[in-house]
């Protein structure tokens, strides 16, 4: 008898227990059962610090990361007098991870000359003050790339113009060891939060110019300029497909055999040549 599963462990942790019996199995008494487990490098034993496997043959894959078919056989009697009876259970193990949230956002600023150095020094500057708005949230603003450009004005001459790209990621607030309520560690909650601080504080750039009677400095936000877009991510071999994976249908599961994700991309590519689970080139 065979019978084929589908199972989703996150990378790096301990997988679910898995268990090498049926459910029809589970209700009855069987004797002498002889459980084996293989994976894809071969034989499973408990011997194996990454692998437990308990006396009535349940797995546990500790800092599970081997993406593949699994296989576990059962040899039993349902009564003394009775032939042996085989059962062969294939398990797909899928290695998944949650999908990497962020926001990324551009700003335009009117510059110095190409050559200033005023231009890198306010860069430095403008990224701490950007980090110490969401600090509290335990966010980060990290700086993509810097590109600066000519721009013709309307009606005008070409004015220098610097486009900055962000990322504001949410961290682990585990790891920094602060006092929360479930709500308020919610990555995306945080995130939010994050991001009304950052327009917050460009719309008082705007009004502070504004307001001033000095003239306009060198370096300078320019009004209405602020972009900002919701990133999903997943790590390069891993995707997301709610058809594939109903189970896990917003986890970034590793690349099947016949796909790969070179890239931090949302989706696993088609890819004929690829031959392993979790492939990054084709």
């Amino acid at each position: 008898i065979f019978f084929s599963v589908k199972v989703y462990a996150k990378l790096n942790h301990n997988s679910p227990r898995i268990l090498c019996i049926t459910n029809h199995l589970r209700n009855l008494e069987l004797i002498d059962p002889v459980f084996q487990w293989n994976g894809p490098g071969g034989h499973l034993s408990s011997k194996n610090s990454s692998v437990k496997i308990s006396p009535t043959g349940t797995l546990i894959l500790r800092h599970f990361n081997l993406s593949g078919v699994y296989t576990c056989s059962i040899v039993y009697k349902l009564t003394a007098m009775q032939p042996h009876k085989n059962l062969l259970i294939k398990y797909l193990i899928y290695a998944y991870s949650d999908p990497k949230h962020y926001y990324e956002f551009t700003a335009q600023y009117h510059a110095a000359p190409w050559n200033s150095s005023h231009n890198t020094t306010f860069e430095k500057a403008l990224l701490q003050i950007l980090n110490k708005l969401v600090v509290e949230l335990s966010c980060e603003v990290r700086l993509i790339k810097t590109e600066c450009h000519h721009v013709k004005m309307q009606r005008g001459g070409l004015q220098n113009e610097i486009f900055f790209t962000f990322s504001v990621t949410s961290l682990n607030r585990k790891k920094h060891n602060r006092q929360c309520q479930q709500s308020a560690c919610d990555a995306s909650h945080r995130l939010n939060k994050a991001k009304h601080l950052i327009e917050k504080f460009f719309k008082q750039q705007v009004e502070v110019i504004r307001k001033s009677s000095e003239p306009l400095p060198e370096i300078y936000y320019i009004d209405g300029t602020l972009q900002m877009v919701w990133v999903d991510r997943c790590y390069p071999g891993y995707g997301i497909n709610a058809v594939m994976h109903p189970d896990c249908p917003e986890c970034c599961v590793v690349c099947s055999p016949g796909s790969h994700n070179p890239s931090n991309g949302i989706h696993c590519l088609r890819c004929d040549r690829s031959l392993i689970y979790g492939a990054t080139k084709c």
